[in-house]
């Protein structure tokens, strides 16, 4: 059994995924192995239909869902050669949800709520570019030209490096972050052991300030970039500058920001023209 998991971790390397996704991939194939408590390779559709309704019937997300299928179809297809054994697979899809997004006041509240100044920056930074959570612990100093005002963001979704903008307020507050807290090269922002911070510990503590600063939505990371995102378009950005920003593929998913815009609002556009006679 384990020689079909080193295969499999040797092929997900070679076809350039990401450590993070390697590591999901493998665990989704190993879950498999546990559940039948046989190799992969001994598997059928039979049993993979069974395990796919399992999933189904888990109550897990169907992104989960979809890392499980995405693994699956990997793992029979490149590694073990039996497309066929995959190919009633299908993409789960997600609710259409309208995105959580905070008013300016709400901002202002929570940031001022986180009492590190580590937290307090690094949580600045993600609604002032709209990063992911994972990019934003993953920044080095080198990542941040001040001459050019941009920020270079290496460990994008899907391994895609993309340039963002760096405004001059930016710049400083991170200018004066690191001459106070100095956190450990390469990092921009690194735990107390060293490492590029934790994005779960960065996440309880933006979880606590939402809290302190009475902000009653849920708040995540994927908040504040939701956020910094609908703020762009209220201001006027073009959703196609903001869908670049953001690392999007798809305009599709940076037009759902427009849908929770409060900007777009056509009878407020008529000023103070009577509506009726």
């Amino acid at each position: 059994m384990n020689v079909v998991f080193e295969q499999l971790r040797s092929d997900l390397e070679l076809a350039g995924y990401a450590v993070q996704t390697r590591a999901i991939y493998l665990r989704a194939a190993r879950d498999l192995a546990k559940f039948y408590g046989r190799s992969p390779a001994m598997l059928g559709s039979t049993e993979l239909r069974r395990w796919v309704d399992r999933l189904a019937r888990s109550g897990i997300s169907s992104q989960r869902r979809r890392q499980h299928h995405a693994a699956l179809r990997f793992l029979y297809t490149r590694t073990l050669g039996q497309p066929n054994v995959t190919s009633f697979l299908s993409w789960p899809r997600d609710r259409e949800r309208l995105a959580v997004v905070l008013s300016a006041a709400e901002v202002h509240r929570l940031l001022s709520a986180l009492r590190s100044p580590t937290y307090r920056v690094f949580f600045t930074l993600l609604y002032a570019t709209g990063l992911r959570l994972r990019e934003a612990c993953l920044l080095e100093t080198r990542d941040i030209d001040a001459a050019r005002g941009i920020i270079r963001v290496r460990n994008g979704k899907g391994g895609r490096e993309r340039i963002i903008m760096l405004s001059p307020r930016l710049l400083r507050i991170l200018r004066t972050y690191w001459s106070v807290v100095r956190p450990a090269a390469p990092w921009l922002f690194a735990s107390s052991r060293g490492k590029a911070l934790n994005g779960e510990v960065a996440r309880t503590a933006l979880k606590h300030a939402a809290r302190a600063a009475h902000v009653i939505v849920p708040v995540t990371p994927r908040v504040l970039r939701h956020t910094f995102a609908t703020h762009l378009i209220e201001a006027g950005t073009d959703v196609r500058v903001v869908q670049v920003l953001l690392g999007h593929r798809s305009i599709r998913t940076t037009a759902r920001y427009v849908h929770v815009s409060t900007q777009v609002i056509p009878l407020e556009r008529l000023g103070s023209r009577r509506s009726c006679h």
